[in-house]
């Protein structure tokens, strides 16, 4: 039973940007804090962002300065706005809520010319 729905993934050159959406209208969202993990094939799953329920916010090192991760509780949707992307940020990407361990299918971001 699909709990977290992504989308906004696709292709991208370099330097361009994307905004992935990721709702959760069947989960309790407000008391959620929400992660966004992103996996290349053959690695592990990487914490990218993470938003608090009570709005703290942190990043990874590799996405510190392009990425901003934010939340609106009355739409239960987490997003991910990806500025300056590079081609190492080509992954699919992955939103989450730690509290009851619920991920989403994943969406596709390729960044390259």
């Amino acid at each position: 039973q699909v709990q977290l729905v992504e989308c906004g993934g696709g292709l991208v050159q370099p330097g361009g940007s994307l905004r992935l959406s990721c709702a959760g209208p069947q989960i309790a969202f407000s008391l959620s804090d929400m992660n966004w993990y992103r996996q290349t094939p053959g690695k592990e799953r990487e914490l990218v962002a993470t938003i608090t329920l009570g709005g703290s916010i942190n990043y990874a090192d590799s996405v510190q300065g392009r990425f901003t991760i934010s939340r609106d509780n009355a739409k239960k949707t987490v997003y991910l706005q990806m500025n300056s992307l590079k081609p190492e940020d080509t992954a699919v990407y992955y939103c989450n809520s730690p509290q009851g361990n619920i991920w989403g299918q994943g969406t596709q971001v390729t960044v390259s010319s």
